[in-house]
């Protein structure tokens, strides 16, 4: 298979290969080129620097299966520490796609988590732990958790890590790890704290980074807007019918992707076709052909796909999955907006990408655009104005002749009126049909960037609005003018903080307890 092909220079066994076709992928992506080979090829500690979201975890886990030794199973040989439980569990699910039929057993060890559990699943064989620091050192301090056979350590967004407080927990788990071990460390940037952690631990690394790209398209129009998985093709279809002359690439992350998406969009009756890797060259250039002519109006592509591929009037360019990177970000978006023309660039996001999605904009350097979906009557009523402009295009270049006669005839039993409303309903009837769009439910970001907290504390426990706030502060750097709304009841406690400020404070209280649940969760919606 054409996928395949960069992937097989890699040396991955074949177990490894059909889990990455099955997934789809089709090219490594620029951090994935840099650090595979080295883990794969030389017995080295490895800093890779790199954004979230540039396909880390296949990276580093890949080589990790790959080389995996089974003189003794059962036993911890591989930790990986990341800051969040939410990080956690994305990592651990990611290595499994990739360990195939293999015997390697995987686990995710958490805060807010029964530790009770977590001890049964060691005590039983774990091969390789995904976890926080603050659950992992408290494991290692009850005895649980021993590092005897350990050969693997990946500290994976190591600065997120710093920011939440974990660098001394960090330390101290190193110091229980034997030195004899491959240490890998993965970081969006590299603060002295992060190098001298490094220095102290790690046996002259070997530094790989990818490099930035930091411009967009002026002529650009960048918006996104906000949807649930499941409601992204209704989306979709809003977006290509509110826009009379659409003609645009949709990008999908990988060709099953495509091949899903440009089936549906053809059963709906669009003028579509998709382009991934399994098409073969003769397939390609005859699909982009037909695009470049306009024979089709949607092209959906992966990146690879999309390479090479010169259109310069393209009104749109949607991203229907967020790309691995702001890299790739900005390569998709400056496909439209060419040639001194306007484009517009969309992006769907959905409620697991927003973190990474605030991400690329703090990358770039720019602020792309919230903006509504259209409604359901605002694309019928563009709808209704597109057949009165043809219908009186018809009528100034009088090619309506050859039904003069058979005009003539239904006008003699019915008013001009009716007839002509009966004729639209027959020609237009599907597609005047607001059913055609059901109700798209957003999901709830908090437009002002805060987030609500609940606190199993109250006013039982002798908690007031300043011993609150003393207990946030005490954990992590907030100020105090940024802890708000702090309510104080008998049994319980809210408090509204920054939503960034939020993500810490949860991760750094997830090993917290009170009466057997976890200390501090987000509020549920008031």
């Amino acid at each position: 298979m054409k996928e395949q092909e960069e992937f097989l220079q890699f040396g991955f066994s074949d177990e490894t290969l059909k889990a990455i076709a099955k997934k789809g992928f089709e090219s490594p992506t620029p951090i994935q080129q840099l650090v595979i080979p080295v883990l794969m090829s030389e017995n080295i500690d490895v800093i890779g620097q790199a954004q979230t979201g540039t396909g880390k975890t296949a990276a580093f886990g890949i080589p990790i299966l790959e080389n995996f030794s089974t003189d003794k199973t059962g036993v911890v040989k591989a930790l990986i520490l990341v800051p969040t439980r939410e990080l956690a569990l994305q990592v651990t699910d990611e290595i499994i796609s990739y360990r195939g039929k293999r015997d390697i057993t995987i686990s995710t060890l958490y805060g807010g988590q029964s530790i009770t559990e977590q001890q049964r699943r060691l005590r039983k064989g774990i091969d390789i732990v995904v976890g926080t620091p603050g659950r992992i050192l408290d494991l290692l301090k009850r005895g649980d958790l021993k590092f005897g056979h350990l050969e693997w350590v990946v500290l994976d967004e190591a600065d997120e890590m710093l920011n939440m407080g974990f660098i001394e927990d960090i330390e101290e788990i190193l110091g229980h790890t034997p030195e004899q071990k491959r240490m890998l460390l993965f970081s969006a940037t590299m603060p002295d704290r992060i190098v001298n952690l490094a220095m102290r631990f790690m046996k002259e690394p070997k530094k790989l980074m990818v490099g930035k790209q930091n411009q967009t398209v002026d002529l650009t129009d960048q918006i996104y807007f906000e949807v649930n998985k499941n409601d992204k093709f209704d989306a979709l279809s809003r977006i290509i019918d509110i826009e009379p002359e659409f003609y645009g690439l949709v990008f999908c992350r990988t060709r099953v992707d495509v091949d899903e998406l440009a089936t549906k969009l053809i059963e709906r009756g669009y003028s579509c076709e998709g382009l991934h890797g399994e098409i073969t060259q003769a397939q390609r250039e005859k699909t982009l052909k037909r695009f470049r002519n306009k024979y089709i109006n949607i092209l959906v592509a992966t990146d690879v796909a999309a390479r090479g591929i010169d259109i310069t009037d393209l009104t749109h360019v949607i991203n229907y999955s967020l790309p691995q990177d702001p890299e790739s970000y900005i390569h998709r978006v400056g496909r439209t907006g060419r040639a001194g023309k306007e484009g517009t660039a969309i992006t769907f996001i959905t409620p697991d990408e927003y973190r990474r999605f605030l991400y690329f904009q703090k990358f770039m350097k720019s602020n792309i655009r919230k903006e509504m979906l259209p409604g359901a009557q605002d694309i019928i009523e563009m709808k209704k104005a597109k057949i009165r402009e043809d219908l009186q295009s018809i009528i100034v270049n009088k090619t309506y002749v050859d039904y003069l006669e058979m005009a003539e005839n239904i006008l003699n039993t019915n008013s001009p009126e009716v007839s002509l409303a009966a004729l639209l309903r027959m020609a237009f009837k599907n597609q005047l049909d607001e059913r055609l769009y059901p109700e798209i439910r957003g999901f709830k970001v908090d437009t002002k960037g805060t987030t609500r907290l609940f606190i199993a504390l109250g006013k039982r426990d002798g908690m007031t609005p300043k011993k609150i706030s003393a207990l946030i502060r005490k954990e992590i750097s907030i100020p105090d003018k940024k802890i708000d709304d702090i309510g104080v009841y008998d049994e319980f406690s809210f408090v509204t903080v920054p939503y960034n400020d939020a993500e810490k404070i949860l991760s750094v209280f997830s090993r917290r307890t009170q009466g057997g649940k976890p200390l501090i969760t987000k509020a549920k919606a008031r």
